[in-house]
């Protein structure tokens, strides 16, 4: 019996991950508890569990003690006092263990749905998937395999929660590091991510090694490797773009696959202007906005896209506005708009230190700047809104004579491609996708990265490479595409598409 008993606790140490000493240190405290019961809780007592032959040797006041006299009371305390000792050190050892493991990638089977939130069977425990955590669109029926994100791990009284993730953006950082060897032996880094979980995710990689493509190993032969993290991710479009140290290339490569005309660059705002071709205005901005706001997140920038008739009509009203003030000259606007002020907002915001401390402009010209260029602002600001008034007030009284304002009249937001198909052209954004364009802000979101927090070789410009050319032309989602130029050979770093 007695060595049944050592075979049980070795069994227990092993499957509760619990030190065999530790288990057995708990038992003989258990005991002495039980021991201190069943005598009227004296202090001197002693119990002692041989490893070798199982055997308990109790004293109590000098005198030896059989254990096997104790009553059922002492003996039922002595069971609950180990059962609660060995619940205790195996919480702790799940909460050691996963602690560890936070940020790393675990495989489990959802147990049941309980309000649109999940319980996985993680192996030891259990670990909770919530439903803000969980990719939208996705479905698990209980038995499913999934693998998730360990986000976080909590020690809470009476067991260890687990709080799993399938939208953080690192769960793509780690399954790229399961599915390309080069990522996970750092070789190639994952120097910025930007992510909207469910819809399109932005890579910027770059290779420490001259010999290694940091973009075809992503994507691998024929597109194998991001073939498996896309069908991880349900079909998650994913765009791999080249790193480089320079802003100006970065954003270039991160809003493809959109040709850009001129980008500039303002420092003391963190804002770019980006210059594209009218045609190619809606796959620079992509579907509702999607592709620049990614391209802002990932690069650190805010990206303001304008046509080049916009440009420069913001160019003129800055420099009307500039030499309406005495004592500027034409060199003194030059040097404005190298600085990458582009507009009277841009002066208006930036206000006169700038001015003063990177350009050398007298305080007072500089106040009299800003003061100018806030006017104009204004004066700008109340136009649109006057314009916004009228047309509203015209398709008011359009509405009340009966006439349909949307006869004849392209859809505001058509279905297109999400930043638009592999390898698009000019040509390919048609009427849909310029209303599209226009229903949506041009400008991308508050960074939540910065692009600039490492530093890598500078790479050449290049265009993303995703999984729909990596697949030949064929994306694994249906999707509506306004246009399609011939598909450009697969795996190279030369192409561009948006999977």
């Amino acid at each position: 019996m007695n060595q049944e008993m050592m075979r049980i606790i070795d069994s227990i140490a092993r499957d509760k991950n619990i030190e065999r000493d530790v288990l057995i240190g708990d038992i003989e405290q258990a005991m002495i508890g039980a021991l201190k019961k069943n005598y009227d809780d004296t202090e001197d007592v002693q119990v002692k569990l041989d490893v070798l032959t199982g055997e308990i040797r109790a004293v109590v006041n000098g005198a030896p003690v059989d254990v096997r006299v104790l009553g059922r009371i002492a003996a039922q305390a002595a069971k609950q006092m180990i059962i609660q000792k060995t619940r205790d050190r195996e919480r702790t050892s799940i909460f050691e263990d996963y602690s560890n493991r936070r940020g790393t990638i675990v495989t489990g089977t959802v147990i049941r749905a309980e309000g649109g939130n999940l319980l996985v069977n993680v192996g030891r425990t259990e670990g909770f998937l919530p439903r803000s955590e969980q990719i939208p669109g996705e479905t698990h029926q209980p038995g499913n395999r999934l693998r998730a994100l360990i986000l976080e791990v909590r020690d809470q009284p009476n067991q260890v929660k687990i709080i799993l993730s399938r939208s953080h953006p690192e769960f793509i950082v780690r399954l790229f590091e399961l599915e390309v060897p080069e990522v996970a032996e750092h070789v190639i880094e994952i120097k910025a991510l930007a992510r909207e979980a469910g819809y399109r995710t932005k890579v910027a990689v770059s290779s420490i090694d001259s010999k290694v493509d940091a973009v075809g190993a992503c994507v691998g032969v024929r597109g194998s490797r991001i073939k498996n993290i896309v069908e991880e991710l349900g079909g998650e479009k994913i765009d791999i773009v080249r790193w480089n140290e320079s802003s100006q290339i970065l954003i270039q490569n991160a809003l493809k696959p959109a040709e850009v005309q001129e980008i500039a660059l303002n420092f003391e705002l963190g804002k770019a202007t980006v210059v594209v071709a009218e045609e190619q205005l809606s796959l620079a901005i992509g579907k509702r906005g999607q592709n620049v706001r990614l391209a802002s997140r990932l690069t650190g920038w805010d990206i303001d896209i304008l046509t080049p008739a916009e440009y420069n009509k913001h160019l003129e009203v800055l420099e009307a506005c500039l030499k309406s003030v005495a004592g500027v000259d034409d060199v003194l606007v030059d040097k404005v708009v190298a600085f990458g002020m582009i507009s009277v907002n841009d002066i208006d915001e930036i206000g006169a230190d700038p001015l003063v401390n990177e350009l050398e402009v007298d305080h007072e010209l500089a106040a009299r700047i800003v003061e100018a260029c806030g006017e104009e602002s204004i004066r700008l600001e109340e136009e649109r809104e006057a314009e916004l008034k009228a047309k509203a007030a015209a398709e008011a009284a359009a509405r009340a004579a009966g006439i349909d304002l949307s006869a004849g009249e392209p859809s505001a937001f058509v279905a297109e491609d999400d930043g638009q198909a592999a390898g698009e052209s000019a040509a390919g954004a048609g009427p849909e996708a310029e209303a599209d364009s226009a229903a949506v802000p041009r400008d991308g979101s508050a960074p939540d990265m910065p692009a600039d927090a490492f530093a890598d070789p500078a790479n050449s410009p290049e265009q993303p490479v995703s999984a729909v050319e990596a697949y030949g032309g064929a994306d694994p989602t249906p999707e509506i595409v306004v246009a399609e130029p011939p598909a450009a050979e697969p795996g190279t770093a030369d192409e561009s598409s948006n999977t």
